[in-house]
């Protein structure tokens, strides 16, 4: 029985949660405990490691994308601290992701000839660029990404990402554990395993959309002595569809 969700997003980043939402959903879905881990971003209501809002156990974390070598990869970070080394790498990254945001919808608004309900924010990401394309023209949501703003696409503009070392030695310094995020998700999962010899903990427990062979995972559990993370990744306000069991969650919560 899952009773900790730890990979979610709020309207900080791309999701559509609220702290103040958040409890509701978390009674819902019977969690005890949720990890807010918006991408690049601290939630600015959150002030501290882990705080209780409204009976409910709210793990301050972060999603940090990060290079290493030819693959990008995401790092979860819990019980996160504002130290300043993190501050000024969340301040560069929105400064870029609002920047990006700007280019990216002049691209859109030039080539379709119309005006995109967004404005450039911190915390933009392509996710709400490709739901105003799909309120203002004939592109869906997923078309959007497809056809316009997916990498490679007419309206694509990259954004500035850590390397994994700079990327994980602010994490570490700032957050009680790291995490390494959704391993099945990327392209080379198994280059994406290698990475945990330096990480203190793997998400097993994730809602991929096929079936999967969770040994490998196990085996890098079991050769990188490393630590349980799961968290559905919600974007929506369903909570618990993946996570620990109450076990999991106090080994978890123990660490830090």
């Amino acid at each position: 029985m899952v009773v900790a969700d730890l990979h979610v997003h709020t309207t900080n980043s791309d999701g559509s949660l609220t702290r103040e939402t958040l409890p509701e959903a978390a009674e819902a879905a019977g969690v005890s405990a949720v990890a807010v881990t918006d991408h690049d971003r601290l939630h600015p209501e959150l002030p501290t490691p882990v705080a209780t809002i409204d009976g409910v156990t709210v793990v301050h974390g972060i999603e940090l994308r990060v290079e290493a070598g030819e693959h990008r990869i995401d790092l979860l970070g819990y019980g996160a601290r504002r130290t300043p080394a993190l501050e000024s790498l969340i301040d560069r990254l929105q400064t870029d992701r609002k920047e990006r945001g700007r280019e990216i919808i002049e691209r859109v608004e030039d080539r379709l000839g119309v005006e995109t309900p967004v404005e450039p924010r911190a915390g933009l990401g392509r996710p709400h660029i490709a739901e105003a394309i799909a309120a203002v023209s004939e592109y869906s949501y997923a078309g959007a990404f497809e056809e316009l703003i997916g990498a490679g696409g007419p309206c694509y503009v990259p954004r500035e990402i850590p390397s994994f070392e700079d990327g994980l030695g602010v994490l570490e310094d700032a957050c009680g554990l790291v995490s390494l995020a959704h391993p099945y998700r990327y392209d080379d999962p198994a280059a994406a395993l290698s990475l945990c010899s330096d990480l203190d903990a793997v998400e097993r427990f994730y809602p991929y959309d096929r079936e999967i062979d969770p040994r490998p995972i196990e085996r890098a559990i079991e050769r990188h002595d490393l630590l349980v993370t799961g968290g559905s990744d919600a974007h929506g306000e369903t909570l618990g569809e993946a996570g620990l069991d109450r076990r999991a969650y106090r080994t978890f919560r123990a660490a830090f």
